[in-house]
């Protein structure tokens, strides 16, 4: 099985959201399938990029909070490998962008 990152950029994002993000499968049992739901945020203090992963809100107590979907089975660093795989796409994806405006 393949995975690769679509970054996908429109005109009406939110206040330091930087694009979305998906993820597509080829081959074995999620061949033709893609995860929707990432985000890709400019970071507050101006050092980079954060990935949030999706998640369904819910409201308890009157306190807004959010289920994360996608979850470590054990190893909690299984989400960071994630996480830089689909911020390295979208440098990638920004460094096309580049190239075809200089062009």
């Amino acid at each position: 099985m393949n995975i690769f990152v679509k970054i996908v950029r429109n005109g009406h994002m939110a206040p330091g959201k930087l694009a979305d993000a998906e993820l597509h499968f080829t081959g074995g049992e999620l061949d033709g399938l893609r995860l929707i739901g990432f985000s890709i945020w400019a970071r507050k203090d101006g050092t980079g990029q954060n990935v949030t992963f999706p998640a369904r809100q819910f409201t308890t107590n009157g306190q807004r909070r959010s289920f994360l979907l996608l979850r470590a089975i054990s190893d909690p660093a299984s989400q960071d490998r994630l996480r830089d795989f689909i911020l390295q796409a979208y440098r990638a994806h920004d460094q096309q962008l580049e190239k075809a405006a200089s062009a």
